[in-house]
């Protein structure tokens, strides 16, 4: 009696194993915790970089995809076709893949046609629910819900951990704020000739290091008049264990709000050194962010700039040169805002060595982001 109990049990438990787990089910997973960012796909729309690789045996697809499906394929070759059903932030997608191994597990990342529009102007998380079908495995069509938390525009992801426990830093994606192309740059730049330090902007045309470090300059003192400040918003609310991000302004949001932090600074002030033809990089510490700028063509010398110190100083406390009852400190504006960027490019040059070789080396943590090489492979996401 207890031998055949035993046998009962056995089989029940094998039809319910099978229930739960067909052959031929579809089994949807994602690399990033459940994570879509909106960054990591604007920014490698146009190129064929992939941040995320795959680390499935076999797999096919487009592995930007933010989620895959895994198959068993049938006992002879097939064609499976997938449909993605449309959502707020993608039309509705159909691809085909061929599973040419007899039952072999195959590892599916679908073509996604994002609603780009939508994905720049995501300023909340949000839920996200896929439907996915999948013909031709069998007789029946296989239907899933996948449901996901869209993230910010503003969260940039700077590390992940993949499926076989490897973290990867992604701080490369920083270069995707570096905006060069925002059509708000021309007014900076305006008001920039308008104080007179210098008559245009022209990169390295001149060969005179000096000249460089005066259009610099120049850009400096302006957000100073502008009196950007120093605000400390970084912290993103996403949870996970295995991905990380921190939140960025855009070019816009910095220009609006006259607010930056660390990164934000220098994602902007980037901004506005590629636009004159001026090649900034992007450094890195595991808890700091500044930017340093090449002072010639040849990239043989660079020199660092602490953008936080932007906002030290209100320039209207001084004398403006036209409203003599502004005198409070017996300086300049343009005396005080000279004195504040040498002593940025000290303190930045100063950081730097602290940390020199941590950084030649890549220490985990520590990355220099040159966005003039990197945008061969991270475009801005033109806000």
């Amino acid at each position: 009696m207890a031998a055949i109990l035993a046998v009962i049990v056995i089989i029940a438990g094998y039809v319910t194993y099978r229930g739960l787990n067909p052959e031929n089910d579809v089994v949807v997973s994602d690399n990033l915790d459940n994570n879509i960012l909106p960054s990591l796909i604007l920014s490698t729309a146009t190129t064929d970089t992939v941040i995320v690789a795959p680390v499935d045996s076999l797999w096919a697809g487009n592995p930007k995809a933010p989620f895959n499906f895994t198959v068993v394929s049938p006992k002879i070759p097939a064609t499976i076709k997938v449909t993605v059903g449309e959502t707020d932030f993608s039309y509705e997608s159909v691809s085909e893949y061929q599973l040419t191994k007899q039952n072999t597990s195959y590892t599916i990342y679908p073509e996604i046609n994002w609603k780009y529009d939508r994905l720049k102007r995501n300023a909340q998380p949000t839920p996200i629910s896929f439907s996915l079908t999948v013909e031709n495995l069998d007789k029946e069509s296989r239907e899933k819900i996948y449901t996901m938390s869209m993230r910010t525009i503003n969260e940039c992801m700077t590390s992940y951990i993949d499926k076989k426990g490897r973290r990867h830093d992604t701080s490369i994606l920083f270069a995707a704020y570096v905006n060069e192309d925002s059509p708000l740059i021309d007014r900076i730049l305006r008001e920039a000739l308008d104080t007179r330090i210098v008559n245009r902007f022209w990169g390295y045309q001149s060969k005179n290091k000096e000249v460089v470090r005066n259009q610099v300059y120049a850009i400096w003192h302006v957000l100073q008049q502008r009196n950007f400040k120093y605000s400390s918003i970084s912290n993103s609310s996403l949870s996970s264990s295995k991905v990380t991000a921190q939140k960025v302004r855009t070019f816009e949001d910095a220009f609006q709000n006259s607010q930056i932090n660390c990164v934000d600074g220098s994602v902007m002030f980037a901004s506005l050194l590629k636009a004159i033809n001026i090649d900034p990089v992007l450094v890195k510490t595991p808890t700091h962010m500044f930017i340093g700028y090449y002072l010639d063509k040849r990239h043989r010398e660079i020199e660092y700039l602490e953008t936080s110190m932007v906002g030290d100083v209100n320039l209207s406390d001084y004398f403006n040169g036209e409203d003599p009852d502004s005198v409070m400190q017996g300086k300049s504006q343009r005396e005080v805002s000279r004195m504040t960027f040498d002593r940025a490019r000290q303190y930045a040059a100063g950081i730097y060595e602290r940390h020199r070789l941590q950084l030649e080396n890549g220490d985990k943590g520590y990355a220099i982001i040159d966005v003039t090489s990197i945008r061969k492979v991270i475009q801005p996401i033109g806000i």
